[in-house]
Parts: structure tokens; C-alpha cells; sequence
């Protein structure tokens, strides 16, 4: 198979019952992009919600999502069906960034330097093995980190967007929770986004009943319905989602600051985790060994954080929706994933959808974070069952402890201080203690000390999944 060019298998029409469609075929173009359009649907409600939480454009950060996506397929020569969406990840660090008077620019800044780290830690994968990962980053680090990450978000959801409005919060929450456990297969797998238009559409109805500004839709009036993202402004400080000011931030170079790097670094963890975690459900599903890729993988997650980031988008990652539909419909082409890209890249340009988004009301958000935030968290404990990290080991249960109080104390609007001009906020004071606690406990219990099997295996993501034995369970 060449780059661009899949076998038409099946006379181009849907496969037999039982049968499967490799990475390096295709259906008809017909079928084949009404796939790569239900993989846009399926990534369509995370990407835009992560870039509004971390007071990003969402219109960019779908199209960049796209480009990302295209670049992830070339890297790893079409071995690897995935969709790079936005990701959860950097969530807290965003907050902590915004908390210490940053604004977009040093959040994409920030992250862009993280995306360099994950494509060098990929690098080093291809070149070592994921053993080399494992040897520090063992799941009982990996679990813990992902739920400081999570937790430590705690504070953004009940003390900025529910305020709002708290009643629409809890009902939108409630209403998520329902939907997450109500509908099956695909509806309960996009849950989030679900809650986010049900939010919208109860908000609006409030506004009518009861009177009120829930829902401004003056910018959506403004809006093109067709042209690039506008620029950011300048000089902007803080959350403008959280602000009232979406409309501000648009496509801008990023800024760069070592103490807000630092902020977003432990979300690198997340994402190795992630990417590989990914990677092995993906080779399960298809039956193809995808460990001499497993490195490219990682790296191209990287340099698609590094692509989209160097013009004010959203980080990415490999999507756990995208592989559900796979798992559905057992058709792994990665032809549809371009489609699916190109598809993204054409919604990026019609402003007046992304205004729509952007208007959305901070308490619908609010009821979305409240169970986002701690699913999220929730993953890092989904990480250890599946690993089987034994917590009746000092050497494992002492440093977590310490970290996750540390990193969920001191939120995301305290910081350690380390000098007068350099301070530390808690996800990456949480996560430093759980890395360097973990080793040095490691070296005064000697081989006593209990390590647990590697990441490579199940790990976690941002939704719940049809398929447990292959993949993990979002940002």
C-alpha cells in the first residue's frame, strides 16, 4: 500500500457479517466518507468542549484537529487508525496557568513545549522500547498522576462555572450522568456532548420562562459563515470562556514561560499512557502488531500538539470515540480517518458554528466539569485495578498518598513556592512527589519494593468503552 492509495475490497460495498475492513483498504468512496463523517461526529463533542474549558477557540482547535490528524497518518505510514481530537489532559495546567495571571498565548506556549517532550519521549520509545517507559513511569505512577490531574481540578467546576447558575449545573450534570448510563453503544459514548446541548437548549428555555441572559447569541450574529479563526487579541489575561469574552481569543503565536511549562509537564505522563494504551487496543482489534510503531505513535501525538498549538490550537491526542466506531464497525481504513480530517478542517472554517459553541453558558459547563473532572480522575484508579498495583506495599501506597493530597490541596489556585520567582502549582508539585517519592522509596526498600507490570496494557482516556478487554475507558 502506498500512502494514498487502499485496496477497494468487498467490490467496494459493506462487508459480510464477521468480516473486516485492514487499515490499508477501503470501501467505495461513497461508503468510506460516510465513515470518515461518523468519525467527525464521534470526536466533534470532546474537542469542542476541551478548548472551550481551557478558554481556547473551538473552531480552531477542530480545524488544527484535522491537520493534526493528517500529519499523525503520515508519520506512522497508515499503520494506525486514529483520530487526534483535543485533549483532556492539560485541563488543570490551563486552569494554573490562568490562575497565575497567564492568558491563551502562554497556555499554547506552554503545551507546545509539552508536545516537544511527548515527541522526544517518543523518539526514545521507538529507539528503546516501551520498557525504558515503564522502568519510570509504572502504572502506580502513571494512576496517580492522571488522578491528580483530574482532582486537582476540582475547585474550576464548583467555584468559577457553577456559580453561574447552580440549578442549570445540577440538572445539566444529572442529565449527563442519565444519558452516560442510559444510552448505548455510540449516544452513550458522546454523553458529554449531549449534556452540553441539552444544557444549552434548558438554558435558553429558562431565559424564556424566567427571564435573564443566560444565553447571549450577540457574537453568533456578528459571526461569518465562512473564513479563518480571527486573531486573538492582544494583552489578554485569564480564562476569557470564564470572563464572558470568547470572542477575543482566536489563532495567535504562543509565548513561552519555564514556570508555566512546568504547570502543564505532568500531563505528558497521561498522554504516554494514553497513546499506548490506544495503540494496543487498536493492534487487538485488527490483529496487526503495532509495537514496531508504538514509538511513532507517541512521537506523532507529539508533533500534532506541536502543529496545532504554534498557531493558538488545542493539544491532541488520540481518541477513544474514534476507536469505539472502529470496534463497531470493524472497518479500519485509514482512508476514512482522512476524509474524517478534511471533513474537520472544512468546519473549522465556518465561524458562525464556532461563535454558537463559544456562547455557551458557563453553568451548562459547570454541570459538565463536575462529572468530567472526576472522571478524569477516576481513570488513574481505572490504571492500578487494571495493572493490579498492590497499595498494601508502603513503597507504592506512601508517595501516592502524599502526592495526590498535595496536588488536590493545593488546586489550581495555590502554588508552592520554590523561590520569590518561581512557584509550583499542584498538579505538578503532586506529580513530582509521586515520581521522585516512588523511585526513592523504590531505592531504600530494594527489591523488596513492589513495581507492578508496565503502562504498556489497558489504560485510561475520557469516556466509557464497549470493548474493556481491548482498550481503556476523553481530555
Amino acid at each position: 500500500m502506498s500512502m494514498f492509495k487502499w485496496d477497494v475490497v468487498y467490490g467496494g460495498k459493506t462487508p459480510p457479517p464477521g468480516k473486516a475492513v485492514a487499515p490499508g483498504e477501503r470501501l467505495s468512496w461513497g461508503r468510506t466518507s460516510g465513515l470518515g463523517a461518523q468519525h467527525v461526529v464521534a470526536m466533534f463533542g470532546a474537542t469542542f468542549v476541551f478548548p472551550l474549558i481551557m478558554g481556547l477557540d473551538p473552531n480552531l482547535a477542530i480545524m488544527m484537529s484535522g491537520i493534526a490528524t493528517i500529519c499523525f497518518l503520515l508519520i506512522v505510514k497508515n499503520k494506525v487508525p486514529s483520530y487526534l481530537g483535543t485533549s483532556a489532559s492539560f485541563v488543570g495546567g490551563a486552569a494554573a496557568i490562568y490562575n497565575q495571571q497567564g492568558g491563551p498565548a502562554d497556555v499554547t506556549g506552554a503545551i507546545l513545549i509539552a508536545g516537544v517532550v511527548l515527541a522526544i519521549v517518543g523518539v526514545i520509545i521507538h529507539f528503546l522500547g516501551a520498557d525504558a517507559v515503564n522502568a519510570v513511569l509504572p502504572p502506580v505512577v502513571t494512576g496517580g498522576v492522571v488522578m491528580v490531574i483530574g482532582f486537582n481540578l476540582a475547585p474550576v467546576a464548583t467555584n468559577i462555572y457553577m456559580p453561574a447558575d447552580p440549578w442549570i449545573a445540577l440538572i445539566t450534570m444529572t442529565a449527563v450522568i442519565l444519558m452516560a448510563v442510559g444510552l448505548r453503544g455510540f449516544f452513550g459514548r458522546i454523553a458529554i456532548f449531549l449534556g452540553l446541548i441539552f444544557g444549552y437548549v434548558l438554558s435558553w428555555l429558562a431565559d424564556v420562562v424566567l427571564g435573564g441572559s443566560r444565553v447571549d447569541w450577540t457574537l453568533v450574529k456578528q459571526a461569518d459563515w465562512f473564513g479563518l479563526p480571527s486573531a486573538t487579541e492582544s494583552g489578554l489575561v485569564g480564562n476569557q470562556n470564564e470572563l464572558g469574552n470568547m470572542a477575543a481569543v482566536g489563532w495567535h503565536l504562543p509565548s513561552f514561560s519555564v514556570t508555566f511549562t512546568l504547570l502543564v509537564l505532568p500531563a505528558v505522563i497521561a498522554l504516554v499512557a494514553e497513546n499506548v494504551g490506544h495503540v494496543k487496543a487498536v493492534a487487538e482489534m485488527t490483529g496487526d502488531d503495532l509495537d514496531p510503531v508504538m514509538g511513532r505513535a507517541v512521537g506523532a501525538d507529539g508533533v500534532g500538539t506541536v502543529i496545532a498549538t504554534s498557531v493558538g490550537g488545542s493539544p491532541t491526542t488520540t481518541y477513544a470515540e474514534n476507536i469505539g466506531v472502529m470496534a463497531a464497525t470493524r472497518v479500519y481504513s485509514t482512508a476514512a480517518y482522512f476524509v474524517a480530517a478534511f471533513t474537520a478542517i472544512l468546519f473549522g472554517l465556518i465561524p458562525k458554528f464556532g461563535a454558537v459553541v463559544a456562547a455557551t453558558p458557563p453553568a451548562v459547563l459547570g454541570g459538565i466539569t463536575l462529572v468530567l473532572y472526576g472522571m478524569i480522575g477516576l481513570l488513574g484508579a481505572k490504571i492500578w485495578k487494571e495493572n493490579n498495583v498492590d497499595f498494601g506495599n508502603p513503597v507504592n501506597l506512601v508517595p501516592v498518598a502524599a502526592g495526590l493530597i498535595m496536588g488536590i490541596g493545593l488546586g489550581t489556585d495555590q502554588f508552592f513556592a520554590i523561590t520569590d520567582d518561581f512557584t509550583l502549582g499542584g498538579i505538578a508539585m503532586g506529580t513530582l512527589i509521586i515520581v521522585v517519592g516512588y523511585h526513592l522509596a523504590r531505592l531504600i526498600a530494594g527489591r523488596n519494593g513492589h513495581e507492578g507490570a508496565g503502562i504498556v496494557g489497558p489504560t485510561g482516556s475520557n469516556v466509557a468503552d464497549d470493548n474493556p478487554p481491548a482498550h481503556r475507558s476523553n481530555s
